[in-house]
């Protein structure tokens, strides 16, 4: 049985399965293409920034060294998150431009980017918390 008869037989399904492994797949690019042990020393700081914050929100010049530390983590974060969203990006453009014309034929045609949305989000959840992935 082909991809594009099983989808149109079972959409739903197909969709969900679909999220299940390309976000498993971005999971372990995610794990293997960024310093996870860096990346959790890094929101370890903010957390403690954070703390810092809220003890001297009277103090603003405090205040603005604290949100200086912040702002360098996250500067930090998101050039870590950079490298794995370069190697998925272009594949996932092409998913999408062959799912798209595929569930455009099925009966969730109006849905199944919010179910491939949402079971995404859960299976990604789930397994960055199986992969302890930060």
């Amino acid at each position: 049985m082909a991809i594009s008869e099983l989808v149109t037989s079972y959409p739903i399904q197909s969709i969900i399965i679909i999220s299940l492994i390309v976000t498993f797949i971005l999971t372990l690019v995610t794990k293997f293409f960024t310093d996870q042990k860096r990346i959790k020393e890094i929101k370890e700081k903010q957390k403690a920034c954070q703390k810092l914050m809220k003890d001297f929100k009277d103090d603003p010049k405090k205040m603005m060294e604290i949100q200086k530390d912040v702002m360098a983590c996250s500067t930090e974060l998101m050039k870590h998150s950079f490298r794995p969203m370069l190697i998925t990006f272009i594949p996932l453009i092409f998913l999408w431009r062959w799912l798209t014309p595929l569930y455009g034929a099925t009966s969730i045609a109006k849905s199944w980017i919010w179910w491939y949305i949402i079971s995404s989000l859960i299976f990604s959840i789930i397994s960055r918390k199986v992969l302890k992935v930060e």
